[in-house]
């Protein structure tokens, strides 16, 4: 990785200098997380494995069973509790099969590390590891680890279960690895950083027959496959040209590879539906069901929609947004930090947190070479260990500048 420009005068400088000292562990800690991935709130083993090295870094409180497998951990700075500032990593992975041929793979067969999540965890251990040593703060670090982002939502159940009535924060922020990003840098936005995510399901309602007498049958195919072609038409004649929806139907089942001449009954498609602004949202949902009822009636059969609403947008709140670039300047210089980072039509169920709390959401590079890095979700993903110190350090600074200590008298 490129080192980062850090004068010796930043106040970030300590921070990254001591997490650099201690790399070593710190990549150990992540390759043994990356050997026992769990899915949402199975994250048992993880949330232990989290309270041990959360004890070892000398925090001043450690709350468990939070959404069933989160953790909360305290560390006050050198005035007691004060004001508080809130920090999350997620602990879940994925239910996918590792491909990496590495002494730290998956030794849970179908189950992977492959978003990174592993990686991040460390790197709010780390954070708390410096924090609890040093104190260089008035207030209360609160260091969140959550269960369950991958579908889950296990953001929306912490906040269901009191997370910011029992730790009121402040702010909050949280950041993701994004391989897309050379290793050394920082994106984010004073806006919208990832998509709000919706789950759609069409079932088409016809009757079955047989092949060879089609006038005899009422044939979902045929409706799915216009019902596939017409939907893309919401984003092309219905949304604004300068608002962003994506709108894919991902998967469909109706009848049997083997009954070739057998028109089926029903027909079944999955989809999602992505879109920053709550108008879109609304307008992609009403005109998606109208469109599918309309097509199935017209081919003489009907249809149900079951539309999901999944994670809304993610979106930073500006002075929480511009306070972390500040941050991040501080960290690798100015010219290695990108403040009008483009969103992402991804999602992430932080946006809860955002919904209940001013904050922001970053982006950290990973790859060696810029674009070089293999992308998430894939099963040859490996989170890169070189930018767990980095990352740490931009926790802790967050804390540091956020709660800054006040002048001696």
């Amino acid at each position: 990785m490129a080192s980062p420009v850090i004068a010796p005068s930043s106040r970030a400088y300590g921070a990254y200098q001591r997490l650099g000292a201690v790399q070593g562990e710190l990549q150990a800690l992540r390759r043994e997380l990356h050997t026992m991935p769990e899915l949402g709130f199975e994250e048992r083993r993880t949330s232990a494995r989290v309270c041990e090295a959360l004890k070892l870094c000398g925090v001043d409180e450690i709350h468990t069973g939070i959404a069933r497998t989160g953790v909360v951990a305290l560390i006050h700075g050198r005035k007691g509790p004060g004001r508080q500032i809130g920090l999350r990593a997620d602990m879940d992975a994925l239910p996918l099969q590792e491909e990496n041929e590495v002494p730290w793979r998956s030794a849970s067969p179908g189950l992977m590390h492959a978003c990174g999540h592993d990686g991040h965890t460390t790197m709010l251990i780390g954070a708390a590891r410096y924090l609890a040593q040093t104190r260089q703060f008035d207030g209360t670090a609160v260091l969140i680890f959550q269960p369950g982002e991958e579908g889950y939502a296990g953001a929306r159940e912490m906040i269901q279960e009191g997370l910011f009535e029992r730790f009121p924060v402040e702010s909050v922020y949280a950041m993701h690895n994004w391989p897309q990003m050379q290793a050394g840098r920082i994106g984010l936005n004073s806006g919208a950083m990832m998509a709000a995510s919706d789950k759609v399901e069409i079932t088409l309602h016809g009757r079955g027959g047989h092949g060879a007498h089609p006038h005899l049958s009422v044939d979902p195919v045929l409706m799915a496959g216009h019902v596939i072609t017409a939907v893309q038409s919401l984003v092309a004649r219905n949304v604004a040209p300068l608002d962003q929806a994506v709108v894919s139907l991902c998967a469909l089942r109706a009848g049997e590879l083997g009954a070739f001449s057998v028109i089926p009954s029903s027909a079944k498609l999955v989809g999602t539906v992505r879109s920053f602004k709550p108008a879109v949202q609304q307008l992609i949902e009403e005109r998606l069901t109208t469109l599918v009822e309309s097509i199935a009636l017209g081919l003489g059969g009907s249809a149900t929609v079951q539309y999901t609403r999944s994670y809304p947008a993610t979106i930073n709140t500006p002075q929480e947004a511009a306070f972390a670039a500040m941050v991040a300047r501080d960290l690798v210089g100015a010219e290695r930090v990108d403040s009008e980072l483009p969103p992402s039509m991804g999602s992430e169920d932080f946006s809860f947190m955002l919904q209940a709390k001013p904050g922001a959401y970053l982006r950290i590079g990973q790859a060696s070479d810029a674009g070089s890095g293999c992308g998430l979700h894939n099963p040859r993903y490996d989170f890169n260990d070189e930018i767990l110190p980095l990352g740490a350090a931009l926790f802790a600074s967050l804390i540091e500048h956020g709660l800054p200590m006040a002048p001696s008298a």
